[in-house]
């Protein structure tokens, strides 16, 4: 509770003394300005004309302000305006202007019965202030204030007196409990309530505190006496022989003897040699340790530190008076027990395969198809080249991972592992003999597989050719129309032939374009004349056309027509279709006739 009063005086006093400084720093600033306004007014009355206050300082500025509006007033009463026209000029300007325009009205103007016209003595320079007042206008009248204010502890009176004030009377002061406020003039005083005796003094507090006699410059006690100081007072006590350290008082209390240390139970110098001096004694320290005057032991020489990188090629470590050296890693400390050399790490074993000693450390290694563990740098983990991101395409169909290595196999059947052990190559069964086709069957080899193939002619048509035991892709069967005598149905069937060719195609992994599969060739030239009766040929796709993943195109190829049959969209396998194709010459009398090729098409389930 008394730190929050005392800290609430203080603040009280701290706001007290801030308004002071507002109010004395707002009377300077208006001391100023009416000095300047009236030496504004005087340079009006007397020159008539403001031009020499050019500059627009802030000083000047509220010179040349009253300067023009007591010119503005003159002007008003030359022209016969009254002097309370109301301009719109400001507060001060319209006071300056009226006072100027009733000044120079004075001496032939009269002010009219009824009406009280009042005149601002202060900047017309009617006042009788003294030197050091500022003169304040009054309604009909004037006052002068003192410029400076009173100072701190004092207030200015009405009577314009500087009056002493009263902390004590008002509260103001920052007496604490303890004290009593006594006012003095422009100030106050503190006194404590309670009152110390002889042999104390009072702090600021009030606390009473013990006088220590002895230490005063003059001492209390007589020549041959010690002073002791006791609480509120001293004693005085004869002075005894006093030795100083190293010696001993003896047995008659009449003079000092020196103290032999090294023979005391102290053991002084711990492990080293002692030296008995008088008053004192001296170590002689062994090889390693330096004696220290101030302490008088004998202490450990840190040698790493005395000499920095000159005892040890490595590591310095300090010891009891001596030191010893230590190497870092990869290094063992050499016969001489300073310098370092190199520790081969790889006669321990420290890697599971491969290990290199390099000056210091050593680096691990691993055969083909292992990696250098991320965790340890030391163990050889089997990479898994199957799940590597290239994975997919190092075996044609499957990847087996192996320690330190890997194989691929293929597809059960139909399919033997190519020699390089990744790619994956078609047995052909019609080749080797394992197919299981009659002596009526061919047999034709399609991707991963074979298929017996048995044909025969439609009626009235006759094959062209025997069967043969096996069909290679260029292999093409065909039957061409034979009619019997009299038949008129089989002449007019616009039919001229059925052909059938073979085509094994894979599942394609990446169907980027149109794959080119069969070519029709045609004996029919390109743009041919009308008198050699034909004139083009027309190709269409009639039946088979899977998910319509073909199409036919008719170019031109050594000056003949050709027939393309495309794949334009991927199959998956295994699929078998025919396509039904029709080659149809078209002449100028109209169609001609047709042919008709049927594509045995094998789309194989895999890729190879």
């Amino acid at each position: 509770e008394k730190e929050w009063r005392k800290k609430k005086r203080k603040e009280k006093q701290e706001r007290g003394c801030a308004l002071k400084r507002i109010v004395q720093e707002q009377c300077c600033v208006t001391v100023l300005e009416d000095n300047m306004c009236t030496t504004g007014i005087n340079m009006a009355k007397d020159q008539g004309a403001c031009d020499s206050l050019f500059s627009n300082t802030c000083e000047t500025k509220t010179t040349k302000m009253c300067c023009d509006c007591c010119l503005l007033g003159k002007s008003a009463q030359e022209k016969g305006l009254p002097c309370d026209n109301n301009l719109s000029v400001g507060y001060q300007c319209s006071l300056v202007s009226r006072a100027c325009c009733v000044d120079a009205a004075l001496d032939n103007q009269t002010t009219p019965i009824g009406q009280t016209e009042y005149i601002n003595e202060c900047l017309l320079g009617a006042s009788n202030c003294r030197g050091g007042e500022r003169c304040i206008n009054t309604e009909g009248s004037f006052r002068c204030q003192r410029e400076v204010s009173c100072g701190t502890g004092y207030e200015l009176t009405d009577n314009n007196i500087c009056k002493d004030i009263d902390e004590c009377e008002t509260g103001i002061h920052n007496c604490g409990p303890e004290f009593e406020c006594q006012n003095t003039k422009g100030s106050f005083r503190c006194l404590p309530k309670v009152k110390c005796g002889v042999g104390y003094i009072q702090d600021a507090l009030g606390s009473c505190i013990d006088i220590n006699e002895c230490v005063s410059q003059t001492g209390p006690c007589n020549r041959g006496q010690v002073c002791m100081n006791t609480v509120g007072s001293y004693i005085c006590q004869r002075n005894s022989v006093n030795c100083g350290r190293g010696y001993h008082l003896n047995e008659e209390g009449t003079r000092c003897l020196d103290i032999d240390e090294c023979k005391g139970p102290d053991r002084v110098c711990e492990g080293h040699g002692c030296v008995n001096l008088l008053g004192s004694y001296r170590c002689e320290c062994e090889s390693g340790y330096n004696f220290n005057s101030l302490t008088r032991v004998c202490e450990d020489v840190n040698e790493c530190r005395h000499y920095p990188g000159r005892l040890c090629a490595h590591k310095c470590e300090n010891t009891l008076g001596s030191y010893k050296c230590s190497c870092t890693n990869g290094f063992k400390l050499a016969s001489d027990g300073r310098n370092c050399d190199d520790l081969n790490e790889c006669e321990n074993n420290p890697c599971s395969q491969e290990c290199a000693n390099v000056y210091g450390s050593y680096q691990c290694y691993c055969r083909r198809g292992y990696q250098l563990s991320d965790i340890d740098g030391m163990t050889c983990e089997d990479i898994d080249e199957c799940a590597l991101p290239t994975g997919g395409h190092i075996c044609a169909y499957r990847c087996h991972n192996t320690p330190g290595s890997f194989h691929c196999s293929c597809p059960v059947s139909g399919y033997t592992l190519a020699p390089n052990g990744r790619s994956c190559q078609d047995i052909d069964e019609c080749v080797t003999g394992t197919h299981t086709c009659t002596e009526n069957q061919s047999c034709f080899n399609i991707q991963g597989g074979f298929r017996c193939l048995s044909f025969d002619c439609p009626n009235n048509y006759r094959r062209i050719g025997e069967t043969v035991a096996r069909l290679a892709r260029s292999d093409t069967i065909r039957c061409t129309k034979t009619c019997q005598p009299n038949d008129i149905a089989c002449v007019l069937d616009p039919t001229h032939s059925v052909s059938h060719t073979f085509i094994s195609l894979p599942t394609f992994r990446e169907f980027t374009r149109p794959e080119e599969i069969v070519f029709l060739r045609t004996t029919v030239p390109a743009y041919g004349s009308y008198h050699l009766g034909s004139l083009d040929v027309k190709f269409d796709i009639l039946e088979g056309n899977v998910e319509n993943a073909f199409d036919i195109n008719k170019r031109v190829e050594n000056g003949m027509y050709v027939g393309v049959v495309r794949q334009v969209k991927p199959l998956i396998g295994p699929l078998t279709t025919v396509l039904k194709l029709s080659m149809r010459n078209l002449t100028n009398q109209g169609d001609s006739g047709q042919n008709i090729v049927n594509v045995h098409v094998f789309v194989s389930e895999f890729w190879f």
